[in-house]
């Protein structure tokens, strides 16, 4: 396959979001908002009156709700997704900081029905709730009850919602800001933070260390502004779980989640537990790479023999052949991600750095965000973003209040379908060294999903309780806990320079989204034993999963479990995923022999 300068760049594939605001631009924005704002307007005639509602009655108020919501979700996806590829542009920045204040003002209007929801009595709820009426909002409004120790007075509700406008919501926009306009310079060339990280991926070794000096360089201007950024987030987040009787800074993120704080601490230490793994792949590592042991550098460098590049379209066929192999059906909706425009994947300066998939509002359809930078990991990006997609679009008939699940199952289909496009693609790879390069690229991945990202959730457990106990942290405390967290999972096995001390400092789900990275482990070893039934069953288990995601969120995490055979209240759980993870480890080991890179026993 030719692979022009287009093809590695895919500078073609660029979403089209006129849709979601009839192609009326800003002004179908406002007309969006303008009808959101009408219908709240009628809604709040209920305030105060919702304990006298029964089932028929609660039913008509949660459409008309839900139909606010998709008015002001479409507003707001059109908004945020346009920012997102350019945060450079003013124009885009005040187009969502506009969304943002009218969307504002309209969730204010409505704060009194979550109120008074919490505050009916149990036995009214559960006699409203067995109406079947209520289905398509049922698990949401059973969820919502959750939160009745937290909630605060109607007043001071509003006073906390229009001041997250300028309060986190700021400050995610900044650092967002701040981020995407981080330039690497390497090699006389000016690169995307995206690009100069997807250098330390080459099998140059001189090549990657120069890159991460790059990066670093890169991250050295605005450190201390990113810093501050941190503190005053960790800071809005101690006073607000202070005032809402949290216990502790990840525990309104676990409720979030529909997770027991004691489920993700099990979580947590089962995956601490077996830091040896991690380990012992980077000291194979180091053997391949002919290194007495990798620096950090090295981690993400490719054990192939020769870095090839992969254009758009190759990978476009084998992400739509793995999915067509699993499941015909599943493979015509992805089509239509590449065929509708569902898909921004250029690099671009300004443009919000890694990949993730909007979901948008059911009504609509979502959108997945790459920055393709031609490697193979690139390949598994697609395929993964697509799983998101894929789940998004399968659930829309469950409506607004259940398409989305818990962060803790939002991977699974994600990282289902990456599972289904790295074993199509080593069925066809018979060569040694390639087979090897693919099960090196398959581990280092779910060690970057389940061990890193819980080192992560360590550095970020440590910043919140040190912040909250001793007050502002510098830079270089940050880089202190960032190190020390990070050579827990590594040991010896792996070298820390000076630099990396500063590499917290790009990562946005520290400053949008506190607590939320050990969801990528929860749900990569959800995944992986998903896969597990998969590979029993075979074909017989298609339909359980496809049932799985048309469900999105209207079950408990419990629940859906149980609907492809899974079984989340198992204390044992998560040691099951970890074997997996230890197997494919094995089967690196075993791979590297056969490639001749390393001796037998």
């Amino acid at each position: 396959m030719t692979t022009t300068e287009t093809e590695l760049t895919a500078a073609d594939v660029a979403w089209d979001l006129e849709s979601l605001v009839d192609g009326e631009g800003k002004a179908g924005v406002d007309a969006l908002l303008d009808d959101a704002e009408q219908r709240a307007t009628g809604i709040a005639r209920h305030r105060g009156k919702v304990h006298e509602l029964d089932a028929p009655g609660l039913a008509t108020l949660m459409r008309d709700l839900g139909a606010v919501e998709e008015l002001v979700g479409r507003a707001a996806s059109y908004a945020g997704l346009r920012f997102s590829v350019d945060t450079s542009d003013p124009a885009r920045g005040a187009l969502l900081q506009h969304v943002e204040e009218r969307a504002t003002a309209i969730q204010t209007q409505l704060l009194f029905f979550q109120l008074e929801w919490a505050e009916l009595p149990d036995e009214q709820v559960e006699r409203l709730l067995a109406d079947e009426r209520l289905g398509f909002c049922r698990h949401y409004l059973a969820s919502a009850r959750r939160y009745r120790p937290h909630l605060l007075s109607e007043p001071e509700e509003k006073i906390v919602t229009e001041k997250s406008v300028t309060g986190r919501n700021a400050w995610t926009r900044l650092f967002s800001e701040l981020t995407s306009a981080i330039t690497v310079e390497l090699d006389g060339s000016q690169l995307s933070l995206e690009e100069g990280l997807s250098r330390l991926a080459s099998p140059d070794r001189d090549e990657r260390r120069r890159a991460a000096e790059a990066v670093t360089d890169g991250l050295t201007p605005g450190l201390r502004t990113r810093a501050f950024t941190f503190n005053t987030v960790l800071a809005d987040k101690a006073i607000d779980d202070r005032l809402r009787h949290y216990a502790d800074w990840v525990a309104s993120r676990n409720l979030d989640n529909e997770a027991s704080d004691e489920s993700v601490r099990a979580l947590v230490e089962a995956v601490e537990r077996r830091y040896d793994i991690p380990q012992r792949w980077y000291r194979l590592k180091a053997r391949l790479l002919g290194l007495d042991r990798v620096a950090d550098y090295d981690r993400a460098a490719s054990v192939a023999e020769q870095d090839a590049e992969i254009g758009w379209s190759e990978a476009y066929e084998l992400v739509l052949d793995a999915y067509a192999s699993f499941s015909p059906e599943l493979a015509a909706i992805a089509r239509r991600f590449f065929d509708e425009r569902w898909i921004d994947a250029p690099v671009r300066p300004g443009k919000r750095p890694g990949a993730f998939c909007a979901y948008t509002v059911p009504s609509h359809h979502p959108y997945l965000l790459l920055n393709w930078t031609a490697r193979r990991r690139d390949v598994l990006t697609l395929a993964h973003e697509l799983g998101h997609g894929l789940h998004a679009y399968l659930a829309r008939d469950q409506g607004i209040f259940h398409q989305s699940t818990p962060l803790t199952l939002a991977e699974t289909a994600s990282v289902f379908g990456e599972t289904v496009t790295f074993g199509r693609l080593l069925a066809e790879t018979t060569d040694p060294a390639d087979r090897l390069a693919l099960v090196a690229e398959s581990l280092e991945g779910q060690i970057a999903t389940v061990f890193r990202q819980t080192a992560m959730n360590r550095f970020e457990d440590r910043v919140h309780t040190e912040r909250r106990g001793e007050g502002e942290l510098s830079v270089d405390r940050f880089g202190d806990l960032w190190v020390e967290t990070q050579r827990a999972m590594l040991g010896d096995s792996v070298e820390l320079t000076d630099g990396y001390r500063t590499w917290w400092s790009y990562i946005p789900h520290f400053i949008g989204t506190p607590g939320y990275v050990y969801a990528y482990a929860y749900g990569q070893l959800l995944a992986l034993s998903v896969y597990r039934e998969y590979e029993a069953r075979g074909a017989d288990f298609v339909p359980r999963y496809l049932d799985l995601l048309s469900r999105g969120g209207s079950a408990s995490p419990e629940e859906l479990g149980r609907v492809v055979g899974v079984d989340l209240s198992d204390p044992g759980f998560w040691d099951g995923g970890l074997d997996i993870i230890e197997q494919q480890l094995h089967a690196a080991e075993q791979a590297a022999v056969a490639a001749g890179r390393v001796p037998p026993g």
